[in-house]
């Protein structure tokens, strides 16, 4: 589909005084519009064609140009001139502006009705910035389709105008925000057995939600053109509903964040092979770069162009912080510019002075004391959680080859104690790690009852083996974490943005 802007002059217009009042509406009545098949749903300075619900019809209203929704919760429904309107498969396209804070949705296929959250259809969602709200932190942002494909990074602003395109051509959904590609679903055939019911694709209307009195958004420029459904020869193959596949949907319908926070851009993987993955499986993505001695990034300037790289993309960016050196080869500036560091403490220089790589053999003295070696090891891992500043800790409990199969003799329960209370005293999240199958469940189960944050993380090394997460959705399933347990960057500043001076 061609992608959808307001024309520049009014774009420009909006922001420039949106400081004062918000901008007139760019409105699809042209004539070169009207061939394409557009249909204005929005006249621009008044609600005709559009129904609020009973519950509190004042959260919208039109102010200069555009649909305020500001007040208690409300839905505010298009019903058309005959009081009859539907859709089945149509492009939908609207700009949208938040204030701080706010949280709102577009729905489709949907109805009227008088009050409560609407039972029928789909919710888009908008959500930039809310906080938490009273014991809920809301991790499906703009764009989510919600509860079913979430959006985990917030790519639109507060206090700017951007434009949020709907396609849906059953079986297939997708999300748009300026253009980028955030949701690409699929609707699945018939369910096993069994599976949790899931809402389908039929027909209805669209709606805008006033969320709450603290939520203020506004809409403008809305528009609609009807579409036929998709060719069976382009809608492909319907996903395998497997146990995977319902254990993440109802994740993510459970605000759970379906989230790997530990994939690289190795062996041939492409950032948009990761961007189709996450648009297929359901499962975002944080995407690393290995920043230390004797890797490709070693300067700031390095680490920048990673960034820029990434910049505008649904995928949160990540320094994968390598070796003890690493804090003094990066700025604190630099540092703080990414979602999220992590690292582990599989490379480190003894009391000897020997500079080990965990993970490579020939390296790795243990010496003739292992139980020596592992309160070293402790020491070092409790030494990192402490002085540096990191969000994640990854590859937790690794041991070397030569003693990996004494784990759980060597990984007693004071060790992983000292570990797990280091974490929490400095707020580090642990992974749950699908490459090594790291920590065991016995440490999670400490690490959950001390109240440790987790994330999952692949940390894999191509194409090949990316997006297998037995693993971690093993260890939500025994140890019945839920969103609460989980760490989710962007909801508050990292360690190293903590770090920057006050301004």
């Amino acid at each position: 589909m061609a992608r959808l802007f307001a024309p520049a002059g009014v774009l420009v217009a909006g922001l420039a005084l949106a400081a004062l009042a918000l901008a007139a509406p760019a409105l699809a009545t042209d004539a070169d519009t009207a061939a394409e098949g557009w249909i204005p749903l929005f006249d621009g300075h008044s609600l005709a064609g559009w129904r609020p619900a009973a519950e509190s019809p004042s959260s919208f209203r039109v102010v200069d140009g555009t649909i305020a929704c500001d007040g208690p919760r409300s839905h505010l429904f298009y019903v058309g001139g005959d009081g009859r309107a539907s859709f089945e498969d149509f492009e939908l396209s609207v700009e949208v502006k938040t204030k701080p804070g706010a949280n709102s949705g577009v729905y489709f296929h949907t109805a009227y009705q008088d009050k409560d959250w609407p039972a029928q259809g789909f919710e888009v969602q908008v959500d930039n910035s809310q906080p938490r709200q009273g014991d809920y932190l809301e991790y499906k942002m703009t764009g989510s389709l919600y509860g079913i494909r979430n959006v985990y990074k917030a790519l639109a602003r507060d206090d700017e105008w951007f434009t949020m395109d709907v396609v849906v051509r059953r079986p297939r959904v997708q999300v748009r925000l300026d253009g980028t590609l955030v949701v690409d679903y699929r609707e699945p055939g018939a369910l096993p057995a069994g599976a949790p019911p899931l809402h389908r694709l039929g027909r209805g209307t669209f709606a805008l939600q006033c969320h709450d009195p603290a939520s203020k958004v506004f809409y403008r420029g809305l528009r609609v053109r009807p579409l036929t459904p998709l060719p069976a020869a382009e809608a492909g193959p319907p996903p395998v509903v497997d146990a995977a596949y319902l254990q993440v949907l109802e994740l993510g319908k459970a605000n759970f964040p379906t989230l790997d926070l530990h994939a690289h851009l190795k062996g041939g993987l492409s950032l948009d092979q990761v961007l189709e993955l996450s648009r297929r499986t359901g499962m975002g993505f944080g995407v690393a770069i290995n920043c230390g001695k004797g890797f490709a990034v070693q300067t700031d300037e390095d680490a920048l162009a990673f960034l820029n790289a990434l910049a505008g993309k649904p995928v949160f960016a990540a320094m994968q912080a390598e070796g003890r050196e690493w804090v003094t080869m990066f700025s604190k500036q630099a540092r703080a510019r990414f979602d999220y560091v992590f690292t582990d403490s599989m490379t480190w220089t003894d009391s000897r002075g020997r500079r080990m790589r965990l993970w490579i053999p020939e390296e790795v003295d243990i010496g003739p004391d292992e139980q020596a070696f592992m309160e070293e090891l402790v020491a070092q891992t409790v030494g990192i959680l402490e002085n540096e500043p990191i969000d994640v800790y990854v590859n937790a409990t690794f041991l070397p080859a030569a003693i990996a199969a004494r784990y759980d003799q060597l990984w007693t329960a004071a060790r992983m104690r000292r570990v797990i209370d280091a974490a929490v005293q400095h707020g580090v999240a642990i992974e749950i790690g699908a490459r090594y199958r790291l920590p065991s469940e016995a440490f999670l189960r400490l690490a959950k009852a001390a109240g440790v944050k987790f994330t999952f993380g692949t940390n894999n090394g191509g194409a090949s083996d990316l997006g297998d997460w037995s693993y971690p959705l093993e260890m939500q399933r025994k140890l019945g974490l839920t969103w609460k347990d989980m760490f989710v960057p962007g909801h508050q500043p990292s360690r190293a943005q903590r770090e920057q001076p006050a301004r």
